[in-house]
């Protein structure tokens, strides 16, 4: 028998390397099969994957949070680089998030050359951009962090991290950028080893070389650093490889500006959600350094990592459903992707609503995961119900948004990340603590407010544009046997 399958093996496995690639395709047909099940598919490896890419930065300041006689004023310095991290992360959304939904309503069309190309200039870009964003940080990086609030005795923690954490950039933009390609063709659960594998790394270093090497805050960049190194690798590595159906190849490197253009004007959204992100950190550490100093900068930084948690299984659902949608609108199945805006709508709502009540319920538990001091904890407490307050509302905004972001409406998307953020949040935290006399209440107030405000224009918006623009383009295919894909 052994030698029967020996001699036939040339002939059988060309075969059943065809079975596999078309089973394989078969998966990625976002266009077949329930779209509910194709947005689980791809979700819970992408909210598994989201949460261990959370917890790199997570881990470190749980780990900072309790070192011996520093531990508040080495949280709040870590707490004060969120600001550059996120301007990091940023660029890497911008050709990621921009590059990834055009890559997948071009498969939707069988375009499969113009994918790659896609693929191939989003990671040229990474590469440039990250060089780049290393270079100039680095040189203005002191006036940066004192301008975020950092004092004379948090900023030399925040010095250290940074320092070592922007050397290993171009990784954390690499691994960022690209793995959404991965999951774009259905490989949702490649894609969560991206993260799986930089998160263990990073969890098994930090604590040698916080604690063992005594390198402190030092130690927790570095394993973030080599951590995200081995995500990047695996990214490529992956996308270079046999299993991937389209592959990074350097004949489509070469930088096409109208397709940069492209993939920027998409990602724009994503890039301003961070860029504004990093704009409202900024504005709240700088006041609540004015009108409480250095202990509620830390409170601040516990509330954005308690945060950064919750809302992970909201953007996975979120990033999950937008290849999805992204697919079926290439493909002309419009009654598919009104089915995945309304299961992405729901299963958000529910999850943000539960959240919600635990946050209300428990606020000492997720607190005392980032800090035991007494006074951080004191004063957490009623930040924490105010920060959250309506946190439902949220849900609203990133289903709407993620939708225009997946059928490709860059425009919609982009107004939608500055309403929230820049026309919001920012004026209301510099006005509220001093006009009308609320202190540090009033930071934490102007979250809560933004997500009712900008959350319900966001999806309102986009019932009343994309959704009943779907419904026309639904009537339209049914009267007509052969529609022809729409162009962008």
């Amino acid at each position: 028998m052994g030698m029967f399958i020996t001699g036939y093996w040339p002939v059988w496995a060309p075969i059943r390397k065809q079975v596999e690639t078309t089973g394989n395709q078969q998966k990625s047909d976002f266009s077949k099969g329930s779209v509910p099940g194709n947005i689980l598919r791809l979700a819970l490896p992408m909210t598994f994957a989201q949460l261990i890419n959370v917890l790199y930065s997570v881990i470190d300041r749980m780990y900072i949070g309790h070192i011996p006689d520093a531990a508040a004023n080495a949280l709040t310095g870590i707490g004060l680089t969120f600001p550059i991290i996120s301007i990091v992360s940023a660029f890497a959304n911008l050709f990621g998030t921009g590059g990834a939904p055009l890559f997948s309503i071009e498969r939707g069309r069988r375009e499969n050359q113009r994918a790659e190309k896609i693929m191939g200039n989003t990671f040229a870009m990474l590469l440039c951009t990250g060089v780049l964003l290393t270079i100039v940080i680095l040189l203005i990086k002191k006036p940066l962090l004192y301008l975020f609030g950092a004092s004379d005795i948090t900023y030399p923690y925040a010095d250290s991290y940074l320092t070592i954490y922007l050397c290993g950039s171009v990784f954390v933009m690499t691994g960022l950028g690209m793995n959404p390609f991965i999951n774009a063709q259905g490989f949702g659960r490649m894609g969560m080893m991206t993260v799986l594998l930089g998160a263990v790394v990073n969890i098994v270093l930090d604590p040698v070389f916080i604690f063992v090497f005594d390198m402190g805050v030092a130690g927790a960049a570095l394993a973030t650093v080599i951590a995200q190194f081995a995500s990047a690798a695996w990214a490529i590595s992956f996308l270079t490889g046999k299993r991937a159906l389209l592959k990074l190849r350097i004949c489509h490197m070469k930088i096409q500006f109208s397709l940069v253009k492209r993939i920027t004007g998409l990602g724009t959204s994503g890039f301003i959600m961070n860029i504004t992100n990093s704009l409202v950190q900024i504005v709240c550490n700088s006041t609540l350094q004015i009108f409480g100093g250095d202990l509620y900068v830390g409170v601040m930084t516990v509330l954005n990592s308690v945060r950064e948690i919750v809302m992970t299984p909201v953007s996975g659902v979120t990033s999950a459903t937008q290849p999805v949608l992204g697919f079926n609108y290439g493909a002309g199945e419009y009654r598919r992707v009104r089915s995945g805006i309304k299961f992405m709508s729901f299963v958000c709502m529910v999850y943000t609503v539960v959240t919600w009540l635990i946050l209300l319920l428990f606020p000492t538990f997720f607190i005392q995961i980032f800090s035991s001091d007494p006074a951080l904890t004191q004063a957490c407490v009623p930040s924490m119900h105010i920060y959250f307050f309506g946190y439902f509302m949220m849900s609203l905004q990133m289903a709407g948004q993620s939708t225009a972001v997946g059928l490709g409406r860059s425009k919609q998307a982009i107004f939608f990340s500055l309403l929230r953020k820049a026309i919001i949040v920012v004026p209301l935290t510099l006005l509220l603590p001093r006009v009308f006399g609320l202190g540090v209440t009033g930071v934490f107030l102007a979250e809560p407010i933004s997500n009712f405000i900008g959350g319900t224009a966001c999806y309102v918006t986009m019932l009343l544009t994309i959704w009943k623009e779907l419904k026309k383009k639904e009537s339209q295919k049914e009267s007509c046997p052969l529609p022809t894909p729409p162009k962008l």
